[in-house]
């Protein structure tokens, strides 16, 4: 009988993107997010960077491993590293013809730069009609063209900061560049659906993906409380506008998160606090009504919390089926994937097979496993020589660029 497609799958040891070649120009978090998230699902990822510096955050500096900046690092695994100068006739015709040759092509310029280097989407696809092409922008191609997209910038303008941090204090970004981060994650699943897309229609396209548009995106709940009530949000600090409790609450040393998604939920939290009572209250006793009176639930709360440390708390809310954990370090949080099994981190490897350091793993598990790739961040320029002399075999350059080459580089 012949074999399943899983079963032919686990046999050969495939990646899902095994065989996809992406040519990387981006740089700084968003772009290269994006395609380490690709070459961790098993595409071969070229990277593209200015000769003697590459990419910024290879100088994004402390923290320092062995090896780098730790920024760097973070994003840029698995992949290949190519110094070229896009200003140069022959290193342009290498970047040309890798981009000829490639499924997908990143880029971060600012909207319309490769294009004027020869290297837009109209002129790739001309000659690479399966070409997936994705422009990522701080604010699109039209009106915000111009504009540097920097997440710090985004989260102010498009509205994240005005709902985060304490209502009686200043606007907060998140403590990581998260709109980078969604940005990078909606860029990658668009180019997993360009490549069915290619599948069916048997051609390329150009996805262009932005900052702001992808930061609204992930508004959700927030975006759509203004858009279907008019009802515009504000800074709440650790406070939820539509569920109580779902905030921090002080213990008798550190603050616990509480998150009581429903009513049952409550009812456990009230029995297990040893006040049954709160929960048969007509200010508590239903969600609506507990938002409506939370000045006067959260010292109750609080009061009954004092009488123990968060971590106990945390046992027997946890053991009683209350969502709820102390507020933890970042070494933390990793120690307690790792307590529940989760395996949060892989051992990565240098080009010699030597041990790297250790990095967050991709975040999904398969069923049946794919095969392991940890491939540590490359050097700058380390496979200059190697994929040159690829590029420049058969089916290297037919022709010149003739075109004039770009003030600037990169747009962010």
């Amino acid at each position: 009988m012949p074999a399943s497609s899983d079963e032919r799958f686990q046999e050969a040891g495939q990646r899902p993107l095994e065989g996809i070649l992406v040519a990387d120009f981006s740089r700084v978090l968003a772009g290269p997010l994006c395609t380490m998230t690709l070459a961790d699902l098993g595409a071969r990822v070229i990277k593209v960077e200015r000769p003697g510096t590459g990419d910024d955050t290879r100088s994004w500096g402390p923290p320092w491993s062995g090896t780098g900046a730790t920024y760097f690092e973070s994003v840029n695994r698995n992949k290949e590293s190519v110094c070229l100068d896009l200003a140069d006739d022959a290193d342009r015709r290498l970047a040309r013809e890798l981009a000829l040759r490639a499924d997908v092509l990143v880029e971060n310029f600012k909207p319309g730069g490769l294009g004027r280097l020869g290297l837009g989407y109209a002129e790739l696809s001309a000659e690479n009609p399966g070409l997936i092409y994705v422009s990522i922008s701080g604010f699109g191609a039209d009106g915000g063209r111009d504009l540097p997209g920097y997440d710090f910038v985004v989260q102010a303008l498009g509205g994240l900061m005005s709902i985060t941090g304490d209502d009686a204090g200043p606007p907060m970004k998140a403590g990581v560049a998260l709109v980078d981060v969604l940005t990078a994650k909606d860029a990658a699943i668009s180019v997993l659906a360009a490549l069915q897309a290619r599948r069916n229609a048997g051609r390329g396209s150009h996805v262009q993906v932005n900052l702001l548009s992808s930061l609204q995106g992930a508004l959700a709940n927030q975006a759509q409380a203004y858009l279907g009530a008019g009802a515009v949000p504000s800074r709440m600090g650790n406070a939820h506008p539509s569920i109580v409790p779902y905030q921090l609450l002080d213990c008798s040393d550190v603050p616990l998160a509480v998150a009581c998604g429903n009513d049952a939920q409550f009812i456990r939290l009230a029995a297990e606090l040893g006040a049954p009572e709160l929960a048969a209250d007509a200010r508590f006793a239903t969600n609506s009504a507990r938002v409506e009176h939370r000045q006067a639930l959260i010292p109750l709360l609080e009061d009954l919390l004092g009488a123990a440390p968060a971590a106990v708390w945390q046992e027997r809310l946890s053991s009683a089926g209350v969502p709820a954990g102390r507020v933890s370090g970042i070494d933390e949080g990793i120690a307690y994937a790792e307590s529940l099994g989760l395996e949060p981190t892989i051992e990565v490897r240098n080009s010699s097979g030597g041990p790297a350091g250790r990095q967050i793993r991709h975040p999904a598990v398969w069923e049946p496993p794919l095969a392991s790739r940890a491939e540590a961040p490359p050097r700058l320029g380390e496979h200059t020589d190697s994929v040159s002399a690829w590029l420049r075999g058969p089916a290297g350059p037919s022709r010149e660029a003739g075109v004039e080459p770009d003030q600037g580089y990169f747009s962010y």
